[in-house]
Formats: structure tokens, C-alpha cells, sequence
């Protein structure tokens, strides 16, 4: 099968498709991992999103289904330099891709594509599998409306709430799109896990009596997580809160401070961030969206800072009891380094 993909501003590449015929359209962004290929794929903050990844073989070892971070692929499409033919097991990526519906291109310079993505930032894109129609995918593409533009929050949450039952600390949950190893580390520990859809209030919230409140990571502007950010304002200071990914954005968005949209953002699994007392930690990362630090109340603090660029990986605020980090401690699959170190303290430091 020949496929196509088109981008905003005019340019299209041709290569070979897996997967089902079809047409998809998001934003255009590339991870550097080299493993973790399905954690990514099935974790529910690419959904809008064509994920390409920017090392060159995908698929080598397989689909691991227990490693899914979600049931389903919420990436809307997969772009890869070579997708393995004879993986260690099976099935392989485009068998698994074939017999789901999913949509994916290979054989395209994806260097060439990240080199573009890291100079002009991140472009609107459209995926046609099946066409080598460029000028097609390149309308289409345009058509596409802007991630802030779209709410994307509500297609990745719980539709009712939900409980997983633990003997230890009760811990809501307000699930944005939440990835299941965020789940998993805190029953790990012990949490009595009340999970909330992202539009439940904070009477709902306070009504399973919590010793804390935890906010997910989530697709797209976290500026339309308007009921969590209530749920945050309303609460800090009677619970601890917790947050992940967009849950750092959310909660510094219910103190009065600003996110803004990064140029091609952070994605990958070898990201360095320096904690506040000078120690260094490689994470596993998926964001277009930060938190403007001069924006913050001058009662929060920076704990966590990215080595590469200086942007805010993580902020305390301790007079409220909020512990925030934007990279994924539970890191399934890339570095463990913050799994024990992040896990371990905010569930020691809930009354």
C-alpha cells in the first residue's frame, strides 16, 4: 500500500502504509524513544496527535498487550522510518495495526520530518493510507483545527466513577486520560483508589472523603480541564494535591498562573530534569504544554527543572500541600528513576 503525509505548510511525503486503508488528521509530533513503542501509542495524551518516532526501527520485539497504557491506540496515526517484518514475538506492529484499523506509514526520512518539526514547530498533518495523493493530504491537513481548539479531555476520561479497592491512604483521582501505570504504582503502595470522570465536581470529589486528590495526565490545552481546575481551586488546602503531567498545568492554572503551548514540546524517555537539591534524573515525558514559571505565586516553588531547556518539570507549593511534576515517574517503558523517589514520598507525606 502506498500513503501519504501531508502537512500544513505544503509539504508531503510518500511511503509505504500498514495498517487499514483509511485517512486520519492531528497534530504531528515524534518521540525519541526507542522501546515503549505500544506505552506510547496506547497512552491516551497522543489522542488528536500523529505520533512519528525518531528512532529508526519500530516493532522489533512485538505487540506487548500487558504493557498497554490504555485498551486502545489513541494515537490517530503512526509514523516510523521501518516497521520490524520478523519481531521476536508476535503479533507485530502491522499485523496488530491490520487486524484493529489503525492507520501507519513507513519507509519516509522521519529525521528529515523531526529536523522540520524542531525548526518550525509543530504542524497540523494528515495521514492517508491507501493515496499518494499529496495535495490532498496537504488540504486536508490545513482543514484540520488546532489542538487548543479542541476538547479532547472528554473522549480519553472514565465515563462513571470507579473504585480500586486498597486497605492503605484514600486517594481520588480525577482521571483526564489517565495512563494505567499511574494506577498501578499508587495500588502498589497500598491507595484505596476512587477514580472521577474529568467533569466531576468537588462535592463528588469530597464526597469519598479523601486523604488526597490526584490529577492525571490528559491530551491537548489543559486550559479546557475546566472542572478539574475547580475541583483544584476549591480544594487545595483541604487535601492534598497531586499532579502528573497535565495535572502540574492544572494545578498551576487553579493558583492564577498561565500555561503556554511549546514549540514542539517534550517527548521521549531520555529526558534529564535536576531536582532542587542538584541531583539529576532521566524521565519519561509527553507534553506540548508547560507551566510559565513567572506566572506562578511566589508561595510555589520550582523542584524540578528541565536540564536541556530550563522549563518547569515540577513545582511544590507547601503552605496548600500541592506536589506537581510534569514528566511520567511511573515510566512504563523508560527509566524507573523517579518511580520510587516521586511514589515513595507523596504517598509517605499524605496525612
Amino acid at each position: 500500500m502506498k500513503a501519504v503525509l501531508g502537512l500544513e505548510d505544503g509539504t508531503f511525503v510518500v511511503g509505504d502504509g500498514f495498517g487499514v486503508e483509511g485517512t486520519c488528521s492531528g497534530e504531528l509530533v515524534f518521540t525519541t524513544q526507542m522501546t515503549g513503542y505500544m506505552e506510547a501509542l496506547t497512552d491516551p495524551s497522543y489522542a488528536g496527535q500523529i505520533l512519528m518516532f525518531t528512532y529508526p526501527l519500530i516493532g522489533n520485539y512485538g505487540v506487548d498487550l500487558q504493557n498497554f497504557e490504555s485498551p486502545l491506540v489513541h494515537a490517530r496515526g503512526c509514523i516510523a522510518r521501518e516497521i520490524a517484518a520478523a519481531p521476536t514475538t508476535q503479533p507485530s506492529v502491522a499485523e496488530f495495526f491490520e487486524e484493529n484499523g489503525l492507520l501507519g506509514m513507513s519507509g519516509v526520512d522521519t529525521r528529515s520530518l523531526t529536523i522540520k518539526t524542531r525548526t518550525v514547530g509543530t504542524l497540523r498533518a494528515s495521514l492517508i493510507v491507501g493515496s499518494d495523493d499529496g495535495e490532498e493530504a496537504v488540504r486536508r491537513a490545513r482543514a484540520v483545527s488546532p489542538i487548543g481548539d479542541v476538547d479532547l479531555i472528554g473522549s480519553v476520561s472514565c465515563a462513571e466513577p470507579y473504585r480500586i479497592s486498597g486497605l492503605g491512604k484514600r486517594i481520588a483521582v480525577i482521571d483526564l486520560g489517565v495512563k494505567r501505570h499511574i494506577l498501578e504504582s499508587l495500588k502498589y503502595r497500598g491507595a484505596d483508589l476512587h477514580v472521577f470522570p474529568h467533569s466531576a465536581a468537588p462535592d463528588e470529589v469530597m464526597g469519598a472523603k479523601p486523604d488526597a486528590l490526584f490529577i492525571t495526565n490528559g491530551p491537548g490545552d489543559p486550559r479546557r480541564a475546566t472542572h478539574a481546575i475547580r475541583c483544584v481551586r476549591d480544594l487545595a488546602g483541604e487535601v492534598p494535591v497531586i499532579g502528573i503531567c497535565m495535572g502540574i498545568q492544572v494545578a498551576a492554572l487553579a493558583l492564577g498562573a498561565e500555561t503556554y503551548k511549546m514549540m514542539f514540546g517534550h517527548r521521549g524517555t531520555n529526558q534529564p530534569v535536576r531536582y532542587k537539591d542538584g541531583s539529576i534524573y532521566i524521565t519519561t515525558q509527553n507534553h506540548g504544554f508547560a507551566v510559565d514559571e513567572e506566572t506562578l505565586p511566589e508561595d510555589c516553588i520550582v523542584s524540578y527543572r528541565n536540564v536541556n531547556d530550563g522549563t518547569v518539570e515540577g513545582f511544590e507549593n507547601r503552605d496548600l500541600n500541592i506536589t506537581c511534576v510534569q514528566f511520567h515517574p511511573e515510566a512504563h517503558g523508560g527509566p524507573r528513576d523517579t518511580e520510587v523517589h516521586f511514589f515513595d514520598r507523596i504517598y509517605r507525606e499524605i496525612p
